[in-house]
């Protein structure tokens, strides 16, 4: 962050930007300027180069199709490899998480190539759908309450040695894989299959990478009742018994 101003990109909203994730961008932007900090949101379509000077990026789910067409223009964009080298914020959801990847299965049924920002291959799962609401301890490291969301892809994601779960699920499938896992991230480039959207259900999750972008420890405390009272439905919801 530079020159005061918190600089947060949403990408490919007319791609990916299923069941509700531009909300990430909101509650992002919100809570920023809730602190006071100057935001400068920029969204940027899919036929328009990603800028490299962001702070925050901010990626959703999408379709197979849509999917594909946005791995390959970010893939010949380029930048936001760059922007990430020059220490940007990444905060990806479901397709966008896979984007990230180093590779996935696509809507023709090929391998295709992500982007390498994060440690993780998806391929499809033969069995059937992850559909539902999710429980999850995030990684203590994170040093965030547990994980709520909502989680709706067929995809499995394996994640290679350098890539740390984002949480462990208590409820709901995560990765898909069988071992607990949900999510990934290395450094500041963070991946989740969560909808919700997530960081609605999460709003300590934004603290997160706002603190990363400012390079703080800590932020000046906000009215969260509204959050907290979406925070208990929906945990509340997902422990019901089927």
């Amino acid at each position: 962050m530079s020159d005061n101003q918190l600089r947060l990109v949403w990408i490919y909203p007319d791609l990916l930007s299923t069941y509700g994730d531009q909300g990430n961008a909101l509650v992002v932007e919100r809570r920023a300027r809730q602190r006071g900090l100057d935001v400068a949101r920029l969204d940027v379509r899919s036929d328009q180069p990603i800028p490299t000077s962001g702070d925050i990026y901010l990626i959703g789910g999408g379709e197979d199709r849509p999917q594909r067409l946005a791995a390959e223009r970010l893939r010949r964009d380029g930048h936001l490899q760059r922007a990430v080298q020059n220490g940007a914020i990444v905060f990806s959801v479901c397709a966008g998480y896979q984007i990230l990847g180093h590779e996935f299965i696509n809507d023709l049924g090929q391998r295709e190539p992500g982007l390498g920002l994060l440690d993780v291959v998806s391929v499809r799962g033969e069995g059937e759908r992850c559909v539902g609401d999710v429980l999850a301890d995030i990684d203590p490291q994170l040093g965030l309450p547990p994980l709520t969301g909502f989680e709706n892809h067929q995809g499995v994601t394996h994640l290679g040695p350098t890539a740390r779960p984002f949480a462990r699920t208590k409820i709901g499938r995560g990765n898909g894989t069988g071992d607990g896992t949900e999510g990934a991230y290395n450094g500041t480039v963070f991946g989740t299959y969560m909808h919700g959207p997530v960081l609605a259900r999460n709003p300590l999750i934004a603290d997160l990478l706002l603190k990363l972008a400012l390079d703080v420890n800590a932020l000046p405390p906000i009215d969260d009742r509204w959050y907290d009272a979406l925070r208990e439905e929906r945990i509340a919801a997902a422990q019901q018994p089927a």
